[in-house]
């Protein structure tokens, strides 16, 4: 009868998923819209923060616990599994993922400072408040690089070695729409946003919970439950929301969706909690949750600079998840 229960509320955490990344991103495109963002910085400023919510919020639930090995083994899981596992699986059911927008000249950089930022902080095993602290001031200048970071005008530059040149009047990101060709924005839009990203993390929560109870019942080692199946459960809304937006060819929401959360991941979630306590990082994580997010990285990088993303690369990517999880389980 337990197992049957916690089968049931899996299934219905997934129905409250599906529906509230709907309802999400519906009301933050709109949002970013009216106030003149690309569909690129839709996903990484607005979707991108509020699909990483559940891995906030659980990251700070298991701090307050005193689980602070579940932190570092979410972030690392999620990360993994939102390029691994999404992405791969986005592209692969999906054929493609296309993106217009030039990814070499920030987004992607950017990405891998983060990474940086994170194994420095990380690479002995403690996250101390210190190094929280410059990963949230990190995130801090990603996020507003993000909003105001203007293009540079190709032959037209002055003072020494060109280092300051004349920029557009108005942010890049901000260059998707005239004011008066933008959408009006409604009451029902903030109340659906609100919604959709309580019921992320309402479902998310719950979800996590049941795949726990499931893994207990089912004798799984609690050790790798943090780095697979919390982590996995986080990064649903990752998955629903760049599925459907990548099913309505919005693929640059989708990518986007995908490097906000990451870099949301690895700097705002490990500096907040790093903030409340002191995060410690256990063997599964460090011996094989971290190589495996450098070459995750890697090898996102390196499909970013084409702005393609192929099939055959999305079967890759599961391909690689699967492996990872094998030697998680060694199973293989």
């Amino acid at each position: 009868m337990e197992i049957l229960f916690w089968t049931i509320i899996f299934v219905l955490m997934l129905i409250l998923l599906v529906r509230s990344s709907d309802w999400l991103l519906a009301s933050a495109e709109k949002i970013g819209l009216v106030a003149g963002l690309s569909p690129f910085a839709v996903g990484v400023m607005i979707v991108g923060i509020g699909t990483s919510f559940p891995e906030l919020a659980s990251s700070v639930a298991a701090v307050l616990q005193g689980e602070t090995e579940i932190v570092s083994a979410n972030v690392v899981g999620s990360n993994i599994a939102n390029i691994l596992f999404v992405v791969g699986l986005v592209s692969f059911l999906g054929g493609r993922l296309i993106v217009t927008k030039d990814l070499i000249d920030l987004d992607l950089p950017l990405l891998a400072i983060s990474t940086v930022l994170f194994l420095g902080a990380a690479q002995d095993r403690i996250i101390t408040a210190p190094e929280a602290i410059i990963l949230l001031v990190g995130y801090g200048v990603y996020f507003f690089y993000m909003a105001f970071h203007t293009e540079e005008v190709e032959g037209i530059e002055s003072g020494v070695f060109g280092f300051f040149r004349k920029r557009p009047s108005r942010p890049e990101a901000l260059l998707h729409k005239k004011p008066e060709d933008r959408p009006r924005l409604v009451p029902r839009d903030i109340v659906l946003l609100a919604v959709g990203i309580a019921g992320l993390a309402l479902g998310a929560k719950y979800l996590i919970d049941s795949v726990v109870m499931l893994s207990t019942l089912f004798q799984i080692s609690t050790g790798m439950i943090a780095i697979t199946a919390i982590a996995l459960g986080t990064s649903l809304p990752e998955l629903f929301v760049s599925g459907r937006a990548a099913l309505s060819r919005k693929a640059e929401i989708s990518l986007g969706n995908i490097l906000g959360s990451n870099v949301f991941n690895m700097l705002a979630v490990i500096g907040v909690s790093g903030l409340l306590r002191q995060i410690h990082m256990d063997d599964p994580t460090f011996l094989i949750g971290i190589p495996t997010l450098i070459a995750t990285t890697i090898l996102f990088v390196i499909s970013g600079i084409s702005r393609r993303v192929y099939i055959w690369e999305g079967a890759f990517y599961l391909l690689l998840y699967l492996l990872f999880l094998g030697k998680l389980f060694q199973f293989i």
